[in-house]
């Protein structure tokens, strides 16, 4: 099993982080031009929701695992066809409060398999392409909001 992993403090609260990531349908704070629902007229909250990212010709349909406003975070997996030669992906953004500072943990993780000749590719692909790029993407998001 591999896993991807990147974090980042944000220097805002908690709860105003969890605010902009915690709907499943929201997807404009991380940077990427796209356009994302949720099918089936379920709650971007409720678990089983399918969400579908179309960027120009591609389409990622992911499904919400767990979501819960008590921890912070939510859980997902890519639903077939996985857009990766990856399985088993389950991926999880959760949000802390940094209590001395007031500031906010952000960690995304996920864990997936795939061909042991692939692995650092994926787990390289996943944290530097997706993860750190979207995290970094929020605090410029987050950012703007301040000034605002």
């Amino acid at each position: 099993m591999a896993k991807s992993y990147f974090s980042i403090v944000l220097d805002n609260p908690a709860d105003d982080v969890w605010a902009v990531i915690r709907p499943f349908d929201h997807y404009a704070w991380a940077g990427v031009e796209s356009e994302t629902l949720i099918e089936k007229d379920k709650a971007p909250d409720q678990v089983s929701a399918i969400r579908r990212v179309t960027m120009g010709e591609t389409i990622i349909r992911q499904v919400l695992l767990a979501h819960s406003d008590l921890e912070r975070s939510y859980t997902y997996g890519f639903c077939d066809p996985v857009p990766f030669p990856v399985r088993n992906y389950t991926a999880t953004i959760r949000v802390t409060p940094v209590v001395e500072t007031g500031a906010a943990f952000v960690e995304w993780s996920a864990t997936f398999d795939c061909a042991e000749q692939d692995h650092d590719r994926w787990t390289s692909h996943f944290e530097k392409e997706g993860f750190a790029q979207w995290l970094m993407a929020l605090r410029r998001f987050m950012n703007a909001r301040k000034c605002v």
